[in-house]
């Protein structure tokens, strides 16, 4: 009796676990959870500043990286 009693709720935990991921997935992939007023407001309260900074530090971001990779190049083509 006991037995049966706590199979049938693990059965049925599992299951409802199971949709509740399902159902997060499916929110996550839909886009429930994004923020669009967050983004939309941000760029309204922005001064011009903030965004010519925004820009040049994505900017460094990429010639870092890209000297970063011609390094890699480099020593590899030397070692050689």
């Amino acid at each position: 009796m006991i037995n049966d009693t706590l199979f049938m709720m693990l059965g049925v935990g599992v299951i409802l676990s199971f949709a509740v991921l399902g159902l997060f997935i499916w929110g996550a992939k839909s886009g429930q959870f994004d923020d669009s007023e967050k983004m939309m407001g941000g760029l309204l309260f922005d001064s011009t500043e903030d965004l010519n900074d925004a820009v040049k530090k994505e900017d460094k971001k990429k010639e870092a990286s890209n000297k970063k990779k011609e390094k890699k190049v480099n020593h590899k083509s030397s070692s050689l």
